[in-house]
């Protein structure tokens, strides 16, 4: 199982939110790349970076601060937020962001969502973020009526690579990841989940190994990491032996 450390980007400064709300951002530093190479050097071999900006706007706002994270880091950068164009999908990919992740146009545009996929196999990823078990979009300030497992099994057959699967609700509040909606998303869809949300610790590391061999491929961690309560490089060791 993958740990994916998580540097969300607000203004140019690292950032972490509460429940996705913008007005809710704690500084956490304001060099992304040094930030990047921290994480590396702690064994990390992915990276989940969110333009939070671009999500809101609908195109890159923190195109610099990504580039020299993408230019830094010596793994796999995921990136997301506001990419709904193929000429953005394309721009990254060329700049060397290993996958990217959709989550508003899998909603509002699925068909350009499965699109790239099968243009850039291994490449996308679709991004279900959920309240109250209710997919919500443009940077979680909008609550659609579409269920999560409806949305995720419509990507089934696309060539998806992970379905990216957030409960808002206890994102950044570090509440302890939703566990049992994740690996129950895994169970009913054909693609493989990375747990993202209110990772507190350890236990939520190895809870979610448990259940790599039903389809979560990963986890997302932000906040744990920077306020000290998760050692990265244990982590990763502990997901490793999943």
């Amino acid at each position: 199982m993958i740990v994916f450390p998580a540097i969300d980007l607000k203004g140019g400064q690292v950032v972490r939110l509460a429940e996705g709300d913008m007005a809710r951002a704690t500084v956490y530093g304001d060099d992304p790349p040094a930030q990047a190479l921290m994480f590396a050097e702690a064994g990390a071999e992915h990276l989940h970076v969110v333009d939070l900006d671009g999500s809101f706007a609908g195109k890159a706002e923190n195109r610099e601060a990504v580039e020299a994270i993408v230019a830094a880091f010596p793994g796999y950068v995921q990136l997301g937020g506001g990419i709904r164009t193929r000429e953005a999908v394309e721009g990254w990919f060329d700049l060397g962001v290993a996958r990217i992740v959709m989550g508003t146009a899998a909603l509002k545009d699925p068909q350009f969502v499965k699109d790239m996929a099968r243009a850039f196999e291994g490449g996308i990823v679709v991004a279900v973020d959920a309240k109250d078990g209710m997919v919500a979009t443009e940077g979680w300030a909008e609550v659609s009526d579409v269920p999560v497992a409806d949305l995720a099994r419509r990507f089934e057959d696309a060539g998806v690579a992970s379905v990216l699967f957030t409960d808002i609700g206890r994102d950044g509040l570090l509440k302890g990841c939703n566990i049992d909606a994740t690996v129950d998303l895994a169970r009913r869809v054909d693609i493989p989940v990375i747990a993202s949300g209110g990772v507190k610790g350890l236990d939520d590391i190895h809870l979610l190994s448990l259940h790599a061999h039903e389809g979560i491929e990963g986890v997302i961690t932000g906040r744990a990491l920077y306020d000290g309560r998760l050692d990265l490089a244990t982590a990763i060791a502990m997901a490793g032996r999943a």
